[in-house]
């Protein structure tokens, strides 16, 4: 089904499915011999979900690397995963003590993370995301490692009210993630989701995000050969239906333009870093211009 306007999901359905397929990505890559980080909460929340292709891969029913897509989904994740962890331990050394995880979906950094005292951590997400996700690990007895602050909201919608509502205070400087978030909003609305942002953002904050050129294009031709190798393992879930087509602007650009001081490393660049090479395949080809963007508002 395509994408409207006004459409909205759970875990288990549209763009909710992808919440859990990254989860799934986080249990594999947290049990590597070398993990990059460690997610106790990635494979309960998968089961808890219920749909069987990922919670056989989480429990071992499906090996990764007997699916091309998935190994290299759980390695891709690995390191963005990290990347994102650090971006937010490293903001909060510097003295940040409010943030913001949109489009949160199963991510549990607001759990796992080693928050400072009296940090606050905003979660935005659909409100039956939010649901799930909170019943779920508190059914497991997880507690938050910060003060943390659900938002159920679709990020279409008037979320910077809702997040003021719930006691956002733009006068600090906050440290945002927008983590795998950009292709499944019109290209108008991205914009528009960094222009809250920066209204929202005291001088020395922190955004961390990526820009993936062409995007639909190429995380679209990606995604059906994903799909279809699942397909092959008896997983009918075509996600590439989810993204939104239409040219967008530069990330970097747009951000440097708005106000911020922006810094990128493209995707072998943010690999090496973490001691992992990125894989080097006609299908990943395209990804090499992906960039890792953290910006800092001036």
């Amino acid at each position: 089904m395509s994408r409207t306007d006004s459409d909205s999901w759970d875990v288990a359905s549209s763009v909710g499915t992808t919440a859990t397929m990254v989860a799934a990505a986080r249990a594999i890559a947290s049990r590597e011999d070398d993990p990059l980080f460690e997610d106790p909460y990635a494979a309960p929340l998968v089961r808890a979900v219920g749909i069987d292709f990922f919670s056989s891969l989480v429990d071992g029913g499906i090996e990764g690397r007997d699916i091309d897509g998935a190994d290299f989904m759980a390695k891709m994740i690995a390191v963005r995963t990290r990347f994102f962890d650090d971006f937010f331990v490293d903001s909060t050394t510097a003295g940040v003590r409010q943030a913001v995880i949109l489009a949160s979906g199963l991510d549990s950094r607001s759990y796992r993370l080693p928050w400072p005292d009296g940090t606050v951590v905003y979660e935005i997400d659909q409100p039956q995301v939010i649901e799930f996700k909170t019943a779920t690990l508190a059914s497991l007895g997880a507690t938050p490692s910060a003060q943390l602050r659900t938002v159920g909201i679709d990020l279409r919608e008037d979320w910077p009210k809702a997040l003021r509502d719930n006691g956002f205070d733009p006068t600090l400087p906050t440290a945002w993630s927008a983590e795998g978030l950009l292709v499944y909003l019109p290209p108008d609305a991205q914009d528009r989701l960094f222009d809250d942002i920066g209204t929202l953002s005291a001088p020395g904050s922190k955004l961390a995000t990526e820009y993936h050129p062409d995007a639909a294009a190429t995380i679209g031709e990606r995604s059906k050969a994903i799909s279809k190798q699942w397909g092959d393992n008896g997983a009918h879930l075509d996600i590439s239906h989810l993204f939104y087509a239409g040219e967008r602007r530069h990330v970097g650009e747009y951000l440097t333009g708005h106000g911020w001081r922006v810094s990128a490393r493209n995707r072998p660049e943010v690999f090496a870093a973490y001691g992992r090479t990125f894989p080097d395949t006609d299908l990943l080809a395209p990804m090499r211009d992906s960039l890792a963007i953290i910006a800092t508002r001036n």
